[in-house]
C-alpha cells in the first residue's frame, strides 16, 4: 500500500484547505483510512477516519463541525476538507490506512492501529 498526501500550504485564520491523499497497491474496500496530525514534541493525533466501505466517519473532537473527510473509490484518494482554520491547526497532516481484516480490534483513534502511512503534508495556519 502507497499513500501520498498533499495540499498542505499556509492559509490566514478563518480560510480553508483541502488535504489529499492519494491511495494504491491494493483494494480498499476492507479499509479504513485516516488523517492524523503532528506537531513538533507532540505525539501524532487522530483527526478523521473513514471506513472505505460503506463510507462511515469518525472525527477528533476538534475537527467536528469544521473538517470533513470523504473519499472517491474510483479516484482511490481520500479528502480532508478544512474549514475555519486556527493556528491551533499548524502541523503536518499525514494519511494512514489499515485493513480491517488484519487486525482482531480496531481502535480508528490510535495511530497505531494503522499499517500504512503516507507521507505528510505541512499546513500553516498564521493568525
Amino acid at each position: 500500500v502507497q499513500l501520498q498526501a498533499f495540499g498542505g500550504g499556509l492559509v490566514q485564520a478563518g480560510g480553508s484547505l483541502r488535504l489529499s491523499c492519494a491511495a494504491s497497491g491494493r483494494t480498499f474496500s476492507r479499509y479504513i483510512m485516516g488523517w492524523f496530525r503532528q506537531t513538533p514534541g507532540k505525539e501524532r493525533e487522530f483527526v478523521a477516519a473513514i471506513r472505505w466501505s460503506g463510507g462511515t466517519t469518525y472525527y477528533e473532537d476538534f475537527a467536528k463541525g469544521r473538517f470533513t473527510i470523504s473519499r472517491d473509490n474510483a479516484k482511490n484518494k481520500m479528502y480532508l476538507q478544512m474549514n475555519s482554520l486556527k493556528p491551533g491547526d499548524t502541523a503536518v497532516y499525514y494519511c494512514a490506512a489499515v485493513d480491517l481484516n488484519s487486525k482482531s480490534e480496531v481502535v480508528v483513534e490510535a495511530h497505531g492501529t494503522y499499517d500504512h502511512w503516507g507521507r505528510g503534508t505541512l499546513v500553516t495556519v498564521s493568525s
